[in-house]
């Protein structure tokens, strides 16, 4: 969904990484920075266990460190292709990062109480089952890239914003984590459905 935003911002997003670029650091830097923002992300939300910040706190930290981290996402390829180093190996590795944060976040929402374990294990699960039915398509040279509700951007975005928000209203409240990671589950889940249709229409 968000490929169509992504397409329209692109001759900003051209101008935002010749500027990083010319910081003379590559795409892979740019892409471990990601990494580390969403481990640093994971550990502000389990931070509520830690008896420091309260579970909304850690919900606004957290979110607040995953957006960072989402941002660098999108500033790793731009960087690769303004400076003309896209390479396979930075694919892998940005590819492989992703994956890594994603464990990282939801183990730090459940780690932090801000979910239901189990709803962070089914949420986890889908995310990860959509990313392989795509990668395991694309070898079988089926190309899955915008199908489906729920790309990673927008899992992240829905963790992200909607853990902003607390219940009722206020700053000392649990926060709506719990809502996202079931919100994120759904739609995951959605669009595992639609990636294997996809797929299996397009392998007749």
């Amino acid at each position: 969904m968000l490929n169509k935003l992504r397409d329209s911002l692109q001759p900003t997003m051209e101008k935002v990484g010749s500027a990083f670029a010319s910081t003379g650091l590559s795409a892979n830097f740019w892409t471990g920075l990601g990494l580390a923002l969403a481990i640093a992300a994971g550990v502000g939300y389990a931070s509520a266990s830690f008896g420091i910040v309260g579970k909304y706190p850690a919900s606004v930290i957290g979110g607040t460190l995953l957006l960072m981290s989402g941002f660098f996402d999108m500033i790793d390829g731009t960087v690769a292709r303004v400076t003309k180093q896209a390479s396979r190996k930075g694919a892998f590795l940005d590819s492989s990062f992703d994956k890594i944060a994603e464990v990282v976040i939801f183990i730090g929402i459940a780690i932090g109480g801000l979910a239901n374990p189990v709803w962070c294990m089914i949420g986890l699960g889908m995310s990860l089952l959509v990313s392989y039915t795509r990668a395991r398509a694309e070898s079988l040279g089926v190309e899955l890239k915008g199908i489906g509700i729920g790309e990673r951007a927008e899992r992240m975005l829905i963790l992200a914003i909607v853990g902003f928000i607390p219940l009722n209203g206020t700053a000392t409240d649990d926060g709506a984590m719990g809502w996202a990671v079931i919100l994120v589950s759904i739609v995951a889940g959605i669009t595992l459905v639609q990636r294997i249709v996809a797929t299996a229409k397009k392998l007749l």
